[in-house]
């Protein structure tokens, strides 16, 4: 049988499933056997295990009653829910490295598949300046970005469409000199052979298809999961009958927006300092 190899120095998610497999690996009990005693398939137990599906409270302490462990896989479980990463975006992740095509949808910031590493570094300074995460977080949050772009890199590489909400490029983010260079990547995406690059313009008003951010994927055997995020946790949604309405909005949103040449016209008009 072949075991997916842990690393629990990876993140407090990888640790948490390394510790958990190891007190099951002590009783001798498959992952079948533990997920009957807590009341989860051993499908759900493996994906905790290998880091491909968070712990939730009530998970951890299910584990604890059936490994005999007091309470330390719950209070484990807080220091992975008190990482920078949202609930349900490790799983969502996982997904996004496999997919043939990503389509984004963003408001107010440059989508993170697309940021520079000046613009990364100064929304995650705004964050910890606001206290809303610490500079440990920080650190996790981009280096777990840069992991996702360079993820992108693959061959046969993904499609990558997206649709930015003009809010994106006007909001100026890290200072004048940051933002330009923004520009400049945005336009330079635009360019590659696997991406299509749109604006979704203000004037677009109640015809723009989203009020909050999405990204929908194409997996290998081309269904089609959605993910969008709170301000609390992040939702991987797979049933089709949520997630097909979603991509026909989006379908109808490209109609909408602005072609890429218009777009990348406009962008270029910032970049110069022209309204």
């Amino acid at each position: 049988m072949n075991r997916k190899e842990l690393d629990p120095g990876k993140s407090p998610g990888a640790a948490f499933g390394q510790r958990l497999r190891t007190l099951r690996d002590e009783r001798g009990w498959t992952q079948d056997e533990l997920g009957e005693q807590m009341g989860y398939s051993g499908t759900h137990i493996s994906a905790v295990e290998t880091g491909r599906r968070p712990p939730t409270p009530r998970f951890s302490r299910s584990a604890d009653k059936a490994l005999g462990t007091g309470d330390r896989l719950e209070r484990q479980e807080r220091a992975v829910r008190h990482t920078a990463l949202l609930e349900g975006f490790p799983d969502f992740v996982a997904q996004e490295v496999r997919a043939t095509e990503i389509r984004l949808f963003e408001l107010g910031i440059v989508p993170g598949l697309l940021q520079t590493p000046e613009y990364a570094a100064a929304i995650t300074t705004g964050a910890v300046r606001r206290g809303a995460i610490t500079e440990h977080q920080a650190t996790e949050r981009l280096s777990t970005l840069a992991d996702r772009q360079a993820s992108l890199e693959r061959t046969p590489a993904p499609m990558l469409y997206a649709v930015l909400d003009e809010s994106c490029i006007r909001r100026t983010v890290g200072g004048p000199q940051v933002m330009a260079a923004q520009l400049d990547r945005l336009a330079a995406f635009a360019e590659l052979p696997s991406t299509v690059l749109q604006v979704a313009s203000y004037d677009l008003g109640e015809r723009r298809a989203f009020d909050l951010p999405v990204t929908l994927l194409t997996l290998p055997d081309r269904s089609h999961v959605a993910y969008a995020e709170s301000a609390l946790q992040g939702r991987l949604e797979r049933d089709t009958r949520f997630v097909q309405p979603m991509l026909t909005a989006y379908h109808q949103l490209q109609a909408e927006a602005l072609s890429q040449a218009a777009s990348v016209a406009m962008i270029e008009q910032l970049r110069k300092g022209t309204p």
